[in-house]
């Protein structure tokens, strides 16, 4: 029998996050932009982002229970969480998904770690 050690580190190979909106207002273009810069500051390379227009798809919303918009869901890794709001609170949305620097990734060439 294997043993898997220090499980809680491992991180997946790709998030897949949905970011629901209802079009381009100024709170679901801020919540794209902060998703996006706290992706690209702590999962560099390792999430997939896909946006989703209530207003072009308003039957989509019933998938993953939306109530008020922009709601961001993390698909995967498991278990599915959701946050909403415009995703300005960036540690609320560290630890609401459990996210973590990946290790030896700057985003800055002056950064130390």
């Amino acid at each position: 029998m294997e043993v898997q050690e220090n499980s809680e580190q491992i991180q997946p190979e790709v998030w897949e996050l949905r970011l629901y909106v209802a079009g381009q207002t100024p709170k679901s273009i801020q919540a794209f932009s902060n998703l996006k810069k706290i992706c690209e500051e702590y999962l560099h390379g390792q999430y997939r982002i896909e946006v989703i227009d209530l207003l072009e798809n308003p039957k989509l919303a019933k998938q993953d229970q939306i109530v008020a918009l922009p709601t961001l869901v993390r698909k995967l890794p498991e278990p599915i969480k959701t946050i909403i709001g415009d995703l300005s609170n960036k540690e609320k949305l560290l630890l609401g998904f459990n996210v973590q620097k990946i290790e030896g990734w700057t985003s800055h060439p002056d950064e130390k770690q």
